[in-house]
């Protein structure tokens, strides 16, 4: 293990400051390696932290706009937390396994959404709150004054969300990812060394139980995980989780397959594969054989290379988890017809890492199982489609990317709740517009209307 000098720290982030804790977590990279420590805040912090922020005031509109726009430039292209850009997407590529260039384009995309995150936010206001001041108007109030969020560790750019509601003047205490708590951490210090009190916005590693005392102690909270945080929370109108995305592609008889290759490959295996908006599954209007086959050549053209590599496009993980995961797959996939990833998806880089190769299974009907099973990389199974099927393979997914002429579907595709987004022609699903909702709009779930009357302007 190296010295303990030469690892980084990363701190707690609370309402006195960096908070350095007895107890810490050791961060590996994805060959075993310890990378940093971090610091895990007890119960009675986290507690004493919320109330902190229960007792601030916001910052005024103008001046947290200010203080977006320059902890956006300060993410990307500054020291915060004292990590030049270079060494913090290093570490991240490192830890996360996620590679290279994906990190370097979550920068970019991560600082434009700090930047423009009241701008962001304010698109799900309704237009009746912007109604000229007079007899009556509604305005536009949050919910409550804290928001907590249990971050996750697939992908730094999903940090550009909470964001929002530091915009819209909540308070936020946010719990990193314990595998990938470095994203958070940036982003945080730059927010306070732009102008956010640290009243305003607080860092908060923590065990699973303090975790829960933060949802329990905000007024409202985001919640990232699996199917049974979805469940947990499902009836809750206090928590909004995040699950399994379940990205799909439908393919309808009259589309010729061969002219979509480039989106379907990219909605596979786009950000290393780990994004919650990577394809999961292709339904195919007929044989889905001859687009399974191509997409399967694509993908095995794909190098494996270590994550730090300017040309790594795959995911890395720890050796023996790499296995666990191809094992898992292997039983799931029984009955599938392999196309690629039969045989092994593990790469090994001889160092206590592996690349996590792209896999491509067939199943034999839409409804099989196989066909909700997500994976942390490039993994797809493709199943045919038919009319008589109808939509209910293509439910339960956050965004379906549909080729096809046929309009009258497009509609019912539109109107159905279970899919939560809808891209028609070539829009890969991994591809996310400035702007337009990724799962909703955060601001639906944090504010409400109001009726108000009164002769002055009003807004948030």
């Amino acid at each position: 293990m190296p010295d303990s000098a030469e690892l980084l720290h990363l701190d707690a982030l609370g309402p006195t400051g960096p908070y350095r804790t007895h107890g810490t977590d050791l961060v590996h990279d994805v060959a075993g390696r310890p990378v940093a420590r971090l610091s895990t805040v007890p119960r009675l912090y986290a507690r004493r932290a919320v109330a902190a922020l229960r007792r601030a005031e916001p910052l005024p509109l103008d001046e947290r706009l200010a203080a977006l726009a320059e902890a956006g430039r300060l993410f990307a292209t500054a020291t915060p937390g004292g990590m030049t850009v270079d060494r913090y997407e290093h570490t991240v590529a490192r830890v996360s396994g996620l590679p290279l260039p994906t990190v370097r384009e979550a920068t970019g995309t991560l600082a434009a959404g700090l930047s423009g995150a009241y701008g962001f936010a304010a698109q799900a206001r309704p237009r009746g709150s912007r109604d000229a001041p007079g007899a009556a108007t509604a305005a536009w109030i949050p919910r409550g004054d804290v928001f907590a969020v249990l971050t996750a560790g697939n992908h730094p750019g999903i940090h550009a969300q909470w964001a929002e509601a530091l915009a819209l003047g909540y308070r936020v205490a946010v719990r990193p990812s314990r595998r990938e708590p470095v994203s958070a951490h940036r982003v945080v210090s730059a927010l306070h060394e732009a102008g956010f009190g640290r009243d305003q916005v607080v860092l908060l590693p923590s065990g699973h139980d303090v975790a829960d005392e933060l949802v329990d102690g905000a007024d409202l909270a985001m919640v990232y995980g699996g199917d049974a945080v979805v469940a947990k929370y499902r009836a809750s109108t206090t928590v909004l989780p995040h699950g399994p995305g379940r990205a799909k592609i439908l393919i309808t008889a009259e589309t010729d397959a061969a002219r979509h290759l480039d989106t379907i490959v990219q909605s596979v295996s786009g950000q290393g594969g780990a994004e919650c908006a990577n394809t999961t599954a292709v339904f195919v209007e007929g044989d889905p054989a001859p687009v399974a086959e191509a997409v399967a050549a694509r993908l095995a053209a794909l190098p494996s290379l270590p994550p730090e590599s300017d040309g790594a496009v795959l995911p890395v993980r720890e050796l023996d988890a790499a296995r666990s995961l191809e094992k898992f797959l292997h039983a799931e996939a029984a009955g599938a017809r392999a196309w690629l990833g039969g045989d092994t998806v593990v790469a090994d880089l001889g160092d206590g890492s592996a690349v996590l190769r792209p896999a491509v299974f067939q199943l034999d009907r839409a409804d099989a199982p196989q066909a909700r099973l997500e994976m942390p990389f490039p993994c797809v199974w493709f199943a045919p489609w038919s009319r008589a099927d109808g939509l209910a393979p293509l439910r339960d997914t956050l965004v379906l990317t549909a080729l096809t002429s046929d309009r009258e579907l497009v509609g019912r595709l539109l109107r159905d709740p279970g899919i939560r987004s809808l891209h028609v022609g070539d829009h890969p699903t991994d591809v996310l517009l400035p702007g337009l909702p990724h799962d909703g709009y955060l601001g639906e779930f944090l504010m409400r209307g109001k009726t108000f009357t009164d002769g002055a302007p009003t807004g948030v």
